[in-house]
């Protein structure tokens, strides 16, 4: 029973209690209560004195006056409830539009995907909120700047750098690919037979990554007269080479560098040599060196030191390749013997004009017998040489140096001339008669 049907009371000084139900209350007159509601925040008026009754009192009285008083706290009542209903309404329209801006996103970071609510506007302003930083190289989608809506998902890949050998050509590259795998593909590389220089599922971490990359190519080998083709992704010619079965020995050598990269397409020849040393001794001439000497006349060199000449060793390869001989190569050279400079002393004395009892005479004639006309004739013995014949001791007993043949033709003109004023014809047996005639 609530406590609006149900009241105690207490009587004596026992404080005995009966129960007493609330329809057994007494009941009051109409008119008899004055309406006391009043909202809690409205100011209660004060009191109207109850006019008095024509009848001195009475239930219409009563009425009259209760209906006075709520017509007079009416528009008071409306003045306060107007303003309160325009903040339930603006506070209403708040919390609509609180509710509107708030997103629903899917935010992916270099694979993490995780859902979140945000009020950014745009991809810039959430990835700021959510402390995610991107670079240069990293790829950010939808684009920075980008409206965002409920349900929207953003992605953030995060570039890697990665230092890429690829076919012999290093270079660095970047990529936001998670696996070796993953960055062969975006970066467009022929994976099918390549080498790598790790494994494919290998994850690559924000510090990057070295990688060499050798892709398969095709090359063509030619040896022994047959030509073979293959498929490779050897680091060296010399290593496709051997996997076309090709065996070189001894100084077989190829047309491209052994230890260089072989590209796609390229065509390589095995050059079989054989091979051969020779040694060869050569001559060095001598060099010749002349010396004036005012002893001696004009025009007339005197050889004072014969010259030698020198001798060197030198070795030279010889090669064949593919059966054709190749120019000998030079190895190395050794000197057995310096060679010897030959000293010239050549005449700076005035020749005289004359010799008594020698001019007139057919010298011309005299040197055509004896020798021929030549200056520089010998005769087969060695021992007798130039125009008129001389022996060396008569030559040097004439005042003339080394042997008269190396001697100018006017010098040995002016020593026969001497020879006559001595001895007359004699020194010419045969051909003396000629002078005179």
């Amino acid at each position: 029973m609530s406590n609006a049907q149900s009241s105690y009371e207490t009587y004596g000084p026992d404080r005995s209690t009966r129960w007493r139900s609330a329809y057994d209350a007494e009941t009051l007159p109409y008119g008899a209560y004055a309406d006391t509601y009043r909202p809690a925040y409205e100011e209660r008026p004060a009191r109207d004195p109850a006019p008095a009754s024509p009848a001195g009192g009475g239930r219409g009285g009563s009425r009259r006056a209760v209906r006075r008083r709520r017509t007079a706290a009416r528009p008071t009542s409306l003045r306060r409830l107007v303003p309160q209903a325009l903040v339930v309404a603006f506070l209403a329209g708040g919390t609509t539009a609180f509710v509107a801006k708030d997103k629903a996103i899917e935010l992916t970071v270099d694979g993490r995907p995780r859902t979140l609510h945000t009020f950014a506007d745009d991809v810039t302003e959430l990835l700021a909120d959510e402390g995610v930083a991107f670079g240069a190289h990293d790829v950010v989608a939808p684009a920075p700047g980008t409206a965002l809506s409920s349900g929207d998902e953003v992605t953030v890949h995060y570039g890697r750098p990665v230092a890429l050998t690829l076919d012999g050509h290093r270079r660095w590259v970047w990529t936001t690919a998670r696996t070796v795998d993953g960055a062969l593909r975006q970066l467009g590389v022929r994976a099918a037979g390549a080498y790598v220089s790790t494994s494919r599922s290998r994850r690559i971490g924000r510090e990057g990554l070295e990688l060499d990359v050798r892709t398969e190519r095709t090359v063509t080998i030619m040896a022994d007269g047959r030509t073979r083709t293959i498929r490779t992704n050897a680091a060296t010619v010399g290593e496709a080479v051997e996997q076309a079965g090709v065996t070189l020995r001894g100084e077989d050598t190829t047309s491209v560098a052994w230890s260089s990269f072989p590209r796609d397409g390229q065509t390589v020849t095995v050059l079989r040599v054989t091979g051969s040393r020779e040694i060869r001794e050569e001559l060095i001439p001598f060099q010749v060196r002349r010396m004036e000497d005012p002893s001696l006349f004009q025009g007339t060199e005197v050889v004072e030191r014969a010259g030698r000449p020198g001798t060197r060793r030198v070795t030279y390869a010889l090669r064949t390749v593919n059966g054709v001989k190749q120019r000998p190569r030079l190895l190395r050279t050794e000197i057995v013997r310096e060679p010897q400079d030959q000293v010239v002393k050549v005449g700076t004395k005035e020749m005289p004009a004359s010799v008594r009892d020698g001019d007139g005479l057919n010298w011309a004639a005299l040197a055509a017998c004896e020798s021929g006309g030549r200056p520089n004739a010998v005769d087969p013995s060695g021992t007798y040489g130039g125009l008129y014949q001389f022996d060396t001791r008569t030559w040097q007993s004439l005042g003339g140096q080394g042997r008269p043949q190396d001697a100018s033709a006017a010098e040995q003109t002016l020593r026969a001339k001497k020879l006559y004023a001595q001895r007359g014809a004699s020194p010419w047996p045969h051909c003396g008669a000629r002078l005179r005639g």
